[in-house]
């Protein structure tokens, strides 16, 4: 089967490599792909934009592709499954009606308390005294998300009032992220740990990957701006089996039920994004349409089973008595971003030391390019690195040994990413 994965970054890397390992697969082509995917054996990039619906669909009846993967979630919010699907392809991946759960929070938070699912206390805003009068009265820390896609980037935890109000400027003017902004949700700030859930999903039957934690904050210790992530560990230790019955029964199920209900079934990944109070009780901080970034690598990395098969079965709806397996082994991923990441940074920096190998690693490439032989930083998140050890300790020792062997010019990277699980596992 020749197989397309749509998108550029490190989780359509991890995705596209995950499946070419398929003995079903003779060749995964990737729209556009960096130049990391490049480099993998059955592996091909197609220079076609992951927006330009017309261009991907002529490109994948001229190549005679036999099934379509989407990474990223704007052309998901868009609805490249519909195209896809009114074209007569296979394509994995919710319709646009499906993907409103991550194109707009507001939707998101009314379907939530219209079913009963446990999230945090919210309003709706689009004008700006009344927004900041609702700041006032709440008081903070507290929470101010843009309505729209701001990738990843949309969220402010505001620990005084006047952050509260700044960020509601920025947004509700338009200056932050467009229109994305022009609607914000307010949400009370939630105590716990926060953990990503991600599921398969044929309409019906929803079936659990292996549990995840990101970082998204910037800098060490969860300090500095919120970014598209920085890290990730599989498995979460704070997702225990009592809280992934509660997951899949407060949270999962009435989802998919609930879709159902709005006429909208969900075919996809559905990733939740999750709260954990210390009683081990979910809150629903998020839903994305796709697999996380950077949850996929080390998520993929640890994936024994054919993910083909498991996308086609969800296609199919057939996902019912399918199960995943997994390496027991604990998977952890550093993220190398260019420096001033999130906000400046700058492009086209040689990067050095890809070709020194270590044991129980993998470099997946995000933000890339190859010009004249050489490979060059193209983006904010550049690299994801991921180490497998019989620990998260081990495991990060793994990955930081490879990611003290990469540099480039100004190059950034957290070093502590696993910091909460390291502590528990050794309380």
């Amino acid at each position: 089967m020749r197989v397309l994965v749509i998108g550029s970054g490190g989780r359509e890397h991890a995705l596209a490599w995950k499946l070419s390992l398929s003995d079903r697969v003779t060749e995964v082509l990737v729209a556009p792909g960096n130049a990391g995917t490049a480099l993998e054996a059955k592996v091909r990039n197609l220079e076609v934009d992951t927006n330009d619906f017309t261009g991907l669909i002529d490109r994948a009846l001229a190549e005679r592709v036999d099934f379509t993967l989407v990474g990223p979630e704007i052309p998901l919010v868009e609805g490249i499954v519909d195209a896809f699907q009114g074209a007569g392809l296979r394509i994995f991946g919710p319709t646009k009606k499906a993907a409103q759960l991550e194109g707009s929070k507001s939707f998101t938070k009314l379907f939530l308390d219209k079913y009963a699912i446990p999230t945090a206390e919210f309003q709706t805003f689009d004008e700006l005294d009344s927004a900041i009068e609702y700041v006032e009265a709440r008081g903070t820390p507290i929470v101010i998300k843009a309505d729209g896609l701001a990738a990843g980037k949309g969220v402010v935890i505001a620990q005084t009032k006047k952050e509260a109000i700044d960020a509601l400027k920025e947004m509700l003017s338009g200056e932050a992220f467009g229109d994305a902004g022009r609607q914000v949700v307010i949400e009370e700030f939630l105590e716990g740990e926060e953990a990503s859930f991600i599921c398969l999903c044929d309409g019906k039957t929803a079936i659990s990957f292996a549990s995840s934690q990101d970082h998204k904050r910037r800098d060490e210790g969860d300090l500095g701006p919120n970014t598209g992530g920085m890290g990730a560990y599989s498995p979460a230790p704070v997702v225990d089996r009592k809280v992934h019955k509660k997951v899949m029964e407060q949270v999962i199920s009435p989802t998919l039920n609930g879709m159902i209900e709005e006429g909208s079934p969900y075919v996809g990944f559905l990733y939740a994004g999750l709260m954990i109070d210390k009683h081990g009780n979910p809150k629903v901080i998020e839903f994305n349409c796709r697999f996380g970034d950077p949850e996929a690598q080390p998520v993929m990395y640890r994936l024994r089973s054919d993910l083909l098969e498991a996308c086609e079965k969800a296609v199919s709806g057939e996902l019912k008595d399918y199960h995943l397996e997994f390496d027991e082994r604990v998977a952890l991923g550093v993220v190398m971003a260019a420096g001033g990441y999130p906000v400046e940074y700058e492009t086209g920096d040689i990067i050095e030391g890809l070709d020194v190998t270590a044991s129980n690693t993998k470099v997946f490439h995000a933000g890339t390019i190859e010009v004249e032989g050489e490979i060059k930083t193209n983006g904010g998140r550049v690299l994801c690195v991921v180490g497998a050890g019989e620990s998260v300790a081990s495991a990060a020792e793994f990955a930081y040994a490879r990611v003290n062997n990469i540099k480039w010019k100004d190059h950034y990277f957290r070093g502590d990413i696993g910091h909460r699980a390291i502590k528990r596992q050794s309380d």
